[in-house]
């Protein structure tokens, strides 16, 4: 682990984050957006690390992967899916499957008919309208059954390279905080936000977002006092602020746990996340 990961997860000290400042009601666009755009400098300095929390070897391992997240875990996903790729490791296999076999296989995730008709779905258009092989382009990608522009997003930013931003609970409810945007909408989110960021910066900003969401700045508890963003944060206050009680909130390898990729970055500062069955 390198000197800059140790700083990182160390950086919820006893002694909490800087002091909260809150942005001013009439704050302009322009201040929003330079706050937003050290925010996002700020989060790159905490999650040097920040990568998709999905394991995957290609887009198509992916792109069933994000489909499988839907009301689940990433964890549970990565759990499932080695089994699942194991039995069938192209579209080609999964448009073959019987609907009963893929069933019983992703049933940890949940929702696992609707799941294991929208993986048919779109193995069958893979197979038939692209080759087999996942289209890199947001269009093409949209018409496979399942698949919606999140996961599109997802597919291209980190299978493709293409930037792209993953307006996922995670985010919008961060970039609501951060008084970024007022829109509850996540197709008008990702256009706002879109604004305010250079493309070149869409994948990775939306990588440090839902870690923060997830491992500091949760939805019904906030780590306030724990976060090392809270001079920049309009909404502090919200969770709790005493940072050590705050400390303990915190989740993931900030908490002293596992991560949620039994196969995560060689970067990665926390443990690998337990395979099926194993204690979590």
């Amino acid at each position: 682990m390198s000197g800059k990961q140790n700083s990182a997860v160390g950086e919820q000290s006893p002694a909490g984050p800087k002091k909260a400042t809150k942005a001013p009601k009439s704050e302009s666009r322009l201040a929003m957006i330079r706050r937003a755009r050290r925010i996002n400098r700020e989060l790159a300095e905490v999650y040097p690390y920040a990568h998709p929390e999905l394991d995957f070897e290609n887009p198509f391992q992916l792109l069933v992967a994000t489909v499988l997240s839907a009301q689940t875990t990433d964890l549970r996903v990565n759990q499932t899916t080695p089994a699942l790729f194991a039995k069938y490791p192209t579209a080609e296999d999964m448009a073959a499957a019987a609907p009963e076999e893929l069933e019983a296989i992703i049933r940890p995730t949940g929702f696992f008919r609707a799941k294991a008709k929208s993986l048919i779905g779109l193995s069958t258009a893979l197979r038939d309208n692209f080759g087999g092989e996942v289209p890199g382009r947001l269009k093409d990608l949209v018409t496979l059954p399942g698949v919606g522009r999140k996961t599109a997003n997802v597919v291209l930013g980190n299978g493709f390279g293409v930037p792209g931003l993953t307006v996922d609970t995670h985010f919008g409810r961060l970039v609501r905080r951060w008084k970024w945007t007022e829109q509850e909408d996540p197709e008008k989110v990702e256009a706002e936000i879109a604004e305010i960021f250079p493309k070149s910066e869409w994948t990775m900003l939306s990588h440090r977002i839902i870690f923060h969401g997830r491992r500091i700045c949760h939805s019904r508890k906030p780590a306030c006092g724990a976060c090392p963003i809270a001079h920049l944060c309009p909404s502090y206050g919200e969770g709790e602020t005493d940072p050590e009680k705050a400390k303990k909130l915190l989740k993931y390898e900030m908490g002293g746990q596992p991560g949620q990729r039994l196969s995560p970055p060689p970067d990665y500062p926390g443990k690998p996340a337990p395979t099926l069955g194993e204690a979590e």
